[in-house]
């Protein structure tokens, strides 16, 4: 396909203006949100019995804490990004890192690339994160991490990450140098399986490297869990008890493993705790019902092929364009074209409103597939447990349960509070 002839500065242009279009509309729905957040006074009737005044004040507090400094990091976030790419200051990095790779090639340069960006990045984003770990979380009584814990949990995630992501780098500057004319097919094919052993290996190898998973305690929980699994034919083979409260007290439940092999994993945040928090053992094997429910419609497989079929067609695109020389001269490379740059600025930028209009679809999506595990919860007889732990993890969890329709249709995989609660009545409703 023969691309359309532009200029550099006309390319810039356009990544610049993409990228504002997007900050501008994610501010407006904030803005949104904001005003929705302020203007909310009184305790919804549906939640009055479980909510009291001050209760919903503190979540309100909560939530407009976090959306304001949501909007101060994607403000830095666009300044800091069009700065880099105003000066072309990724092609800066590069001709550093070209000049103390001792080996020399482009893999290695690749590489080390990657890494003085990250490290760069993790500087500079570090004020922020600190910012909401140390203040803001700790401010509504979340946070439990101690700056020890803090910076060797930030240490570890850095070099892990880098590991990561310079081996999988170098496999796919290799099949992008050798792949020929159909190099994103095999492009494709590797990086799906890369993936698949990377979601086999990250809970079992990677995720305890960060936290303490023990075995959930024999006793009656545990039962009926592995009741409620044998039931459903679920492939149980082991379950756990993760430590998540020495990093923070937001709670939640999962499963993970392929084909016969499933491992259940509960945060301890979620279990019941002397002070009121956590939730009760019907509650949790409601919540664990429609996390099976997820298991039972095949929504995991599902999205495993969207994600697919969705790198396919980005690494198809970017076949097209990757040898577009104005690509690269519009991010300060005029002399070289490296393919992990033309990777990056082809799927960060160029694809940008494709990426933009499929996280929408997506979080549409994620809302339907939220429904019918609920309602498979409620075909068990789960739905009054599984409000009451809604209910409880959102008081937990300071979650404000009012929220403008537009703001929420865009950013929340999850159906709101008081919309899921209505559905789960009306479900329970109709099957009785």
């Amino acid at each position: 396909m023969k691309m359309i002839p532009l200029d550099e500065y006309t390319v810039r242009n356009t990544i610049l203006f993409l990228l504002w279009a997007e900050f501008i509309w994610e501010t407006y729905l904030s803005i949104r949100q904001f005003n929705k957040a302020k203007s909310a006074n009184e305790v919804p009737d549906a939640l009055t019995s479980v909510m009291s005044t001050e209760e919903f004040q503190k979540a309100k507090d909560y939530s407009i804490a976090k959306l304001k400094y949501g909007l101060l990091k994607d403000t830095h976030s666009i300044i800091l990004t069009s700065t880099v790419i105003y000066y072309g200051l990724l092609a800066t990095a590069w001709d550093y890192s070209e000049s103390i790779n001792p080996v020399r090639g482009e893999v290695t340069t690749s590489c080390i690339w990657l890494f003085v960006l990250s490290l760069i990045s993790t500087i500079l984003d570090l004020p922020l994160n600190i910012y909401y770990t140390f203040i803001l979380e700790e401010k509504y009584g979340f946070n439990k991490q101690t700056a020890g814990f803090y910076v060797w949990d930030k240490i570890k995630a850095f070099f892990v990450n880098q590991i990561i992501v310079g081996m999988i780098s170098s496999v796919v500057i290799v099949i992008i140098k050798n792949g020929g004319p159909y190099f994103f097919v095999w492009l494709w094919a590797v990086v799906c399986v890369i993936s698949m052993i990377l979601l086999t290996i990250y809970p079992a190898v990677i995720a305890p490297l960060f936290d303490k998973y023990t075995p959930l305690p024999e006793g009656e929980l545990r039962t009926q869990i592995e009741e409620l699994a044998l039931k459903l034919n679920f492939p149980l083979t082991q379950l756990y008890v993760v430590e998540g409260s020495k990093r923070s007290s937001h709670s939640n439940a999962y499963f993970y493993g392929l084909f016969k092999s499933k491992r259940i994993v509960l945060f301890d945040t979620l279990l019941a705790k002397d002070d009121g928090t956590g939730c009760k053992n019907d509650e949790i094997l409601a919540v664990l019902s429609h996390e099976l429910g997820h298991w039972s419609h095949g929504h995991i497989i599902k999205n495993l092929i969207l994600v697919q079929v969705n790198l396919f067609l980005l690494f198809a695109g970017f076949s097209i364009m990757f040898k577009y020389s104005p690509l690269y001269k519009a991010v300060g490379f005029y002399n070289t074209q490296p393919a992990l740059v033309g990777l990056f600025v082809v799927l960060q930028y160029v694809m940008m409103p494709y990426n933009t209009m499929l996280n929408f679809l997506m979080t549409c999506l994620s809302r339907k597939f939220e429904f019918q595990a609920d309602n498979f919860a409620v075909n068990l007889g789960k739905a009054k447990p599984l409000e009451k732990a809604l209910l409880q993890l959102n008081k937990d969890n300071l979650g404000f349960p009012i929220n403008d329709d537009l703001y929420s249709a865009w950013h929340h995989s999850h159906p709101p509070l008081l919309e899921r609660i209505a559905v789960l009545r009306e479900s329970a409703r109709k099957l009785n």
